[in-house]
């Protein structure tokens, strides 16, 4: 059985979806940044907010505030090693143009 009602998991799987999502287009949109590793997470992060969308009723609010605690520092650091594969990529080529 499948109970699927509008909750805070809804919008926290959402949330998780949008930014696995925009790691998957990362490679569509600035190829020089993306890595062959992030499909493989991309994947898994779309796989785990889906259940997080189907079984997440379940969640008591302690577990529900712990999964909004892992789910945000996973964005954030994802986030901060995306603009640092930018920064990286710049200086490559810089040194590239200097050379």
């Amino acid at each position: 059985m499948i109970n699927f009602s509008f909750g805070p998991n809804i919008l926290l799987g959402l949330i998780l979806s949008f930014g696995v999502l925009i790691l998957y287009f990362l490679r569509i949109v600035k190829p020089q940044v993306a890595r062959d590793e992030d499909i493989f997470f991309a994947t898994i992060g779309l796989l785990y907010s889906c259940i997080l969308m189907v079984h997440g009723w379940r969640l008591d609010p302690i577990l529900l505030f712990s999964q909004v605690l892992i789910i945000t520092a996973v964005l954030v650091a994802g986030w901060e090693n995306i603009r640092l594969r930018g920064l990286l990529s710049s200086m490559a080529k810089l040194k590239k143009k200097d050379d």
